[in-house]
């Protein structure tokens, strides 16, 4: 059976990743500062700090992987501006103790590091994988300069890294940072209330490439599984929802009066006006298609709200 280590494993994405992998056949080990209650319980955890080199060098040693997935990221534009620092830190250093360690192991497994869409230059056009890569904030700086990195560990060790931009996803057990999340959770507790009342909201107007976490994760096996490291693919659902129309549905399925406050505070310093992801390579490569949309993740994280 072969075995996947992946870091940030009891982060939002880890427990569906881990989920994909088991459910493919695959032993998941899991690594992070704390065990997650969303992680399989078929998962094998173990608690590691990615800043400290010689525990990162001793779990891949002893953990011997085919297969390497690093989730652990700061992963919020929004706090990557508040700590820009250790955005770098993580998402950078980070990535670089796990090819190092990988580097120096007796076993050289496959790596993949998860990028984004924040990697490219503003632009109102479908975005694909030939898009100028101009980011705008320090989270999407970071993941250029992984990539970068990544790059060289190919080209000069002969790592198999992969590379993959995903666009913007959700689920259940998405942080309430997070937008869709945010807005789920003010509208189930308004409706759980019995009672009309406000939520306060950022920028609406913006429209986001937005897909359901699972089929994220199922894009992250298939990539990695392929052969061709050097490819680096965009996963999205190739539709773009303005933040207003994915608000209305949620509200929509209230049956309370809610009442939208704009809140400047929740403004970004910097915020593309429409990302949408061009996923043509995928699908002609890989046979990847989307198998959920935007509107049945809101559905269930609003349901999973009003439920607890």
């Amino acid at each position: 059976m072969k075995r996947v280590l992946i870091f940030g494993a009891s982060g939002f994405v880890g427990s569906y990743l881990s989920q994909e992998f088991i459910d493919n056949g695959y032993k998941v080990v899991g690594t992070d500062k704390v065990n997650g209650p969303m992680l399989p319980t078929e998962v094998e955890f173990y608690e590691t700090d990615l800043m400290k080199n010689s525990e990162v060098e001793n779990l891949i040693n002893n953990v011997a992987p085919d297969i390497i997935v690093n989730l652990a990221a700061i992963s919020s534009v929004g706090s990557s501006w508040n700590i820009p620092q250790i955005t770098v830190q993580i998402n950078v250093i980070g990535a670089l103790n796990i090819m190092e360690a990988a580097r120096k192991s007796e076993k050289k497994p496959k790596i993949l590091f998860v990028g984004s869409s924040e990697e490219y230059v503003i632009s109102n056009t479908l975005i694909d994988e030939s898009t100028e890569l101009n980011a705008s904030n320090p989270y999407g700086i970071s993941k250029v300069t992984q990539e970068q990195f990544a790059k060289l560990y190919r080209d000069q060790y002969g790592l198999k890294v992969y590379c993959v931009r995903p666009f913007n996803h959700t689920g259940v057990g998405q942080r309430e940072s997070f937008v869709l999340p945010s807005f789920c959770k003010q509208v189930a507790e308004i409706e759980k209330s019995g009672t009309s009342g406000v939520i306060k909201v950022g920028n609406l107007q913006v429209k986001r490439d937005f897909s359901h976490v699972k089929d994220i994760v199922r894009a992250y096996r298939m990539i990695v599984e392929s052969n061709d490291c050097e490819k680096i693919y965009n996963i999205g659902s190739g539709k773009a929802y303005s933040l207003n129309e994915m608000l209305n549905y949620i509200v929509g399925l209230s049956n309370q009066k809610i009442t939208v406050e704009i809140d400047p505070e929740r403004f970004r310093p910097t915020d593309q006006p429409v990302v949408c992801c061009n996923n043509d390579l995928i699908r002609k490569n890989l046979g990847w298609e989307p198998q959920y949309t935007v509107f049945d993740a809101l559905k269930e994280i609003y349901q999973n709200e009003l439920n607890n």
